[in-house]
C-alpha cells in the first residue's frame, strides 16, 4: 500500500508541476477566440461550460482501458505502478494536453489533419486509414466488454443475453452519432462520470480501511506473476506497456481530444481538460491496479469467491458487489459500464468527424451526417459479427486494437515533438514529446516483433530491438532538425 500512496502522491503533484511546464512550453493565449467560438455550428462546435468539458473528456477517454487494463496488468506486479505513473505524466498527459490544444489551435482539426500538417501528406493518408481503423476496433470493443458487464448483471450470462445488449449499445450508437453533441453527451455524460469517480473513490476508501498486504515497488520489478501462474510467455517489456494504455499512454485519446477542443471557450482550459483528465484516469487505474493486486496476491480471489483466472469483467463485478454492497456496487459497476459505452459513442461520432475533414463534407446537415455514418456503422457490424462468431475473437481484436492504439499515441507524440520545435517556447521545448515518442516507438516496434500476433521473434531480442529502435528514431529526429536549421539559414 506504500508504493499506492507514492504513486497516488506523485500523479497529483506531476499535474501541478510538469503540466504546468507543459503548459509554459505551448503557451495557451487566453485572448485568441477558440474554435467553439469561432466556428459554433450548434452541432459539435458549442461552448461548454470547463467542469462539463472536463467530465465528458474524462469519460470520452476512460473506456474500459484504465480498469480493464489495469487488471490485467496488475498481473505483472509493482511494475504496473511504475508504468502508470511515469506514463501517465510524462507520456500520456503530455500526449493528451498536445495533442487537444493542437486541435484548438487549428480550428478544432481532427488528428490526421493535423498529423498532414506536421508530418506530410503521405503520412496524413496512413494515419487517415490507420486512425479509422482503431476508431472501429474501439467501437468494437466497446460494445462487447459492456455488453458481458450487464448480462452477468442481469444474472443470465448466455450468448442470447449478451446478444441482447450488443444490439441495444449499438443502436444507441446510431442516435448518439448523430445527434448534435450537447444533446446527448453533454446532458447525461457528466453523470456517468460521476458514476465512474465514484466508484473509484469508494474502492480507495475500501483499500485504505483493508490494507492489503500487496508487493510494493521495492520486491521487484520483474513479471512477478509468472511465478504464480497469472501470465506466462509475456515480458514486462514490451507486454505491460501495451497491456496497460489508457491509464498510462492512449493514441486513442488523441482522436478525442479535438471533441473537446471543439467545446472549451479559453486555451487556458486546455490544461485542466486534457493534462487534467489523463492524470484523473491514471488515479483511476492506480486505484484498480491496486485492487487487483490484492485479488491476485493476497488472497483476495478466494475472499471474494473468484478465482485467479477470473476475467477483468468478472473481477469488476465480483470486487465492486463485495466491497461496497449492493446499491454501491450496482453504481460502481454502472460507471464501469458507462465509461465503455461513451467511448464507443465517441469513437464513431470522431471518426465521423475525421472522415467528414477530409472530403471538406459540411456536417451540418442531417443526411450528411447519415452519409458517412451508414458505412462506418456496416464495418463495425462486420467486426461485431467476428467477434461473436468466433469464440477468441474478443481477444484476438483486443489484441491489435492494443498494438494500433499505441502505435496511433507514436504519430501524435512525433507530431507534437515537431510542433514544439518548430514553435514550442524553449530551445529544448520539443524534448517533453521526443522522449515519450521515441520510448514509444521502441515499443509498438518490439511489441510487433516478438509478439504472436506479430512476428514471433524470440523474446530474447526484445531489448536489442528496443533499444535500437529508441535510438534509430532520436537520431533520425536528429537530422531532420539539422536540416530544417540549415533551410532556415540559407
Amino acid at each position: 500500500m506504500y508504493s499506492f500512496i507514492l504513486s497516488l502522491l506523485a500523479l497529483v503533484a506531476g499535474y501541478f508541476l510538469y503540466g504546468r511546464l507543459v503548459e509554459r512550453i505551448f503557451g495557451p493565449d487566453p485572448a485568441r477566440p477558440t474554435p467553439a467560438v469561432s466556428h459554433s455550428d450548434g452541432v459539435d462546435f458549442i461552448t461548454m461550460p470547463s467542469w462539463k468539458v472536463f467530465m465528458i473528456q474524462f469519460l470520452n477517454i476512460a473506456g474500459t482501458g484504465p480498469i480493464f487494463g489495469a487488471i490485467m496488468g496488475a498481473k505483472f506486479g509493482p511494475s504496473a505502478y511504475l508504468w502508470i505513473v511515469l506514463g501517465c505524466i510524462f507520456a500520456g498527459a503530455v500526449h493528451d494536453y498536445l495533442t487537444g490544444m493542437l486541435s484548438v489551435r487549428h480550428d478544432g482539426a481532427g488528428l490526421p489533419e493535423i498529423v498532414g500538417k506536421y508530418l506530410g501528406q503521405g503520412t496524413k493518408k496512413v494515419l487517415l486509414v490507420f486512425s479509422i481503423l482503431v476508431l472501429l476496433l474501439v467501437g468494437t470493443v466497446f460494445v462487447y466488454s459492456p455488453a458481458l458487464i450487464l448480462g452477468d448483471m442481469a444474472g443470465d450470462g448466455t450468448k442470447t443475453a449478451i446478444m441482447l445488449w450488443v444490439l441495444v449499445i449499438f443502436l444507441y450508437y446510431i442516435f448518439a452519432t448523430m445527434l448534435p453533441i450537447d444533446k446527448i453527451i453533454g446532458k447525461i455524460y457528466p453523470l456517468f462520470a460521476f458514476a465512474l469517480l465514484f466508484m473509484a473513490v469508494a474502492l480507495m476508501v475500501c483499500l485504505f480501511i483493508k490494507w492489503p498486504s500487496i508487493p510494493e515497488l521495492w520486491d521487484g520489478l520483474g513479471n512477478l506473476g509468472e511465478a504464480r501462474g497469472l501470465i506466462s510467455g509475456q515480458t514486462v517489456f514490451p507486454c505491460l506497456f501495451i497491456t496497460i494504455a489508457c491509464g498510462a499512454v492512449s493514441g486513442f485519446h488523441a482522436t478525442q481530444s479535438p471533441l473537446m477542443a471543439r467545446c472549451i471557450q479559453n486555451e487556458k482550459m486546455g490544461r485542466p481538460v486534457f493534462y487534467g483528465a489523463m492524470i484523473t484516469e491514471g488515479i483511476v487505474a492506480l486505484i484498480w491496479a491496486t485492487v487487483s493486486s490484492w485479488f491476485f496476491f493476497d488472497g483476495g480471489a478466494a475472499e471474494v469467491g473468484s478465482d485467479l483466472a477470473a476475467a477483468a469483467p468478472a473481477v469488476v463485478t465480483k470486487v465492486a458487489s463485495s466491497w461496497l454492497g449492493i446499491v454501491g456496487g450496482i453504481l460502481a459497476v454502472l460507471g464501469v459500464v458507462a465509461a465503455p459505452i461513451t467511448s464507443g459513442d465517441t469513437a464513431f461520432r470522431s471518426a465521423r468527424l475525421i472522415i467528414a475533414d477530409f472530403l471538406k463534407f459540411e456536417q451540418k446537415p442531417v443526411r450528411n451526417r447519415i452519409l458517412i455514418s451508414i458505412p462506418l456503422f456496416c464495418a463495425a457490424s462486420l467486426l461485431l459479427w467476428y467477434n461473436v462468431a468466433d469464440e477468441n475473437g474478443f481477444n484476438v481484436i483486443w489484441r491489435y486494437f492494443g498494438w494500433a492504439n499505441q502505435t496511433l499515441a507514436v504519430f501524435s507524440l512525433w507530431t507534437a515533438a515537431v510542433y514544439l520545435a518548430k514553435h514550442g517556447r524553449g530551445r529544448l521545448s520539443y524534448l517533453v514529446a521526443m522522449i515519450p515518442a521515441a520510448f514509444m516507438t521502441a515499443v509498438c516496434t518490439t511489441y510487433i516483433c516478438v509478439a504472436k500476433i506479430g512476428f514471433n521473434l524470440p523474446d530474447t531480442w526484445n531489448w536489442h530491438i528496443g533499444t535500437a529502435t529508441f535510438v534509430v528514431s532520436l537520431v533520425l529526429f536528429y537530422l531532420w532538425k539539422c536540416r530544417k536549421a540549415k533551410a532556415q539559414r540559407s
